[in-house]
This record gives structure tokens, C-alpha cells and sequence, in this order.
């Protein structure tokens, strides 16, 4: 008689892990998909009305227990790991771009492209969009070289506006250390003309000690 072979935890759990990112990823695609449709239409007034039926439904659908303000949702590795909420990186959040960021020889570059859903002036993104790119980018850039920290300061500088539907570069490089603060320099540019600045920035970060940390984030594993 043969024993039924049953999976060790871990590898259980990170098939878990795996599935509902994917299904996190899944719906986040749509509902970009959702948003950039719905800033774009000029559909009649009775579309609109259906259709704000049919997301009301689907909304009825994601019933459950709902995470808590501080909570650390498990499909995320904080910190330093997938943010799938995040409003810049995350794949699941129908705010997000997405950024995705690959490492250079001297910090992280972002790649991503703006829609109409990220609009300010007609045909460009908003400016502040451009400060919570460069936000994002120098703060995972403090982490990839071993020095996580909070943003202190930004200075953004504006030098042409950020282009809609525009295949875009974001960099994040740290410049320097003084006991626990950090600097780092951003920029945007177009992937077509990485050469010319369009947005660049200066940031002061500080890393917080272990007490501060466990104040502002409860919901932190242990094991983070």
C-alpha cells in the first residue's frame, strides 16, 4: 500500500503565494484596462449608467475579511520585497503604471509607461505623478544598496513635461551617507532619448532605528 505523497508546508505555501499573485495580477491588468476605458470614453450617459451597474457588481463580488489600515497584506514582502498594492510597482493595484524596475551598475532603473488615467495637462502626465515615480525609484534605490529609509526631503526639478502613451526610464542612484541619512539623485527621461532630462530630482532619506520601525509598521513580520 502505497503512502499518498503530501507537500512540504513551505513549498505549499509558496504555490499559495504564487497562485493569488497571479490572480492579484490578473485582475489588476483588467481593472487598468477598466480605468484607462473609463477616463478615455465618450460613451452615451445610458453606457455609463450600465456600466457603473455592472463594476457595482463586480464590487459585490470581492466580499471577505478586509485587511486593516497598518496590516501587511501576505502576498507582500515588506520590506524590500512585491509591493502588489503599490500605486507605482504594483501589479494588482489599477492605480500603478506598472513600474517595473531592473537594477543598473549604480542604482535602479524604472520602466513604464504613463496613460490618460495619469493625465495633468491634456497629453502629458500630472506632475505628481512624476514626484511619486522618483519617490518610489530613490527609495527602493536606498534599499538595493543595503540602506532602507524614509523620505525626508524631495527636490523636484520640471524640465520639459512628461509625454502620455511614452515608453519611459526612471532612475534612482545613491550619491552618499551621513550616519543615518541617505542621498539620491532621480530622473525621468523617455527610453527613446534616456540623454535628455525631463524630470530630475535630489532626495534626503533617513533609516529609521528598529524602534521606530516597529512603531510605524505593527504589521510587520518578524521574519521581514
Amino acid at each position: 500500500m502505497h503512502t499518498p505523497l503530501t507537500e512540504p508546508p513551505a513549498a505549499a505555501e509558496a504555490e499559495h503565494l504564487e497562485r493569488q499573485r497571479a490572480a492579484i495580477t490578473r485582475l489588476g491588468h483588467e481593472l487598468r484596462a477598466l480605468v484607462e476605458a473609463t477616463v478615455r470614453t465618450a460613451a452615451s450617459h445610458d453606457t455609463l449608467h450600465r456600466a457603473a451597474d455592472g463594476v457595482r457588481h463586480v464590487t459585490g463580488q470581492l466580499t471577505g475579511r478586509r485587511r486593516a489600515r497598518a496590516e501587511v497584506p501576505e502576498v507582500d514582502g515588506f520590506p524590500g520585497g512585491p509591493r502588489m498594492y503599490s500605486p507605482v510597482v504594483g501589479a494588482g493595484s489599477p492605480l500603478a503604471p506598472p513600474v517595473h524596475i531592473t537594477p543598473t551598475d549604480d542604482g535602479l532603473i524604472g520602466h513604464c509607461t504613463l496613460g490618460f488615467a495619469h493625465e495633468g495637462p491634456p497629453g502629458y502626465g500630472h506632475g505628481g505623478m512624476s514626484a511619486m515615480l522618483l519617490d518610489e525609484l530613490m527609495g527602493q534605490a536606498c534599499t538595493a544598496a543595503g540602506t532602507p529609509g524614509l523620505t525626508v526631503s524631495l527636490q523636484m526639478r520640471y524640465h520639459q513635461p512628461i509625454p502620455l502613451e511614452t515608453p519611459l526610464h526612471i532612475l534612482g542612484r545613491v550619491t552618499g551617507t551621513n550616519n543615518r541619512k541617505i542621498f539620491v539623485t532621480g530622473a525621468i527621461t523617455t527610453q527613446a532619448d534616456p540623454s535628455t532630462n525631463l524630470v530630475t530630482a535630489d532626495g534626503v532619506f533617513i533609516a529609521p532605528d528598529p524602534d521606530q520601525v516597529r512603531a510605524l509598521f505593527p504589521g510587520m513580520r518578524e521574519e521581514a
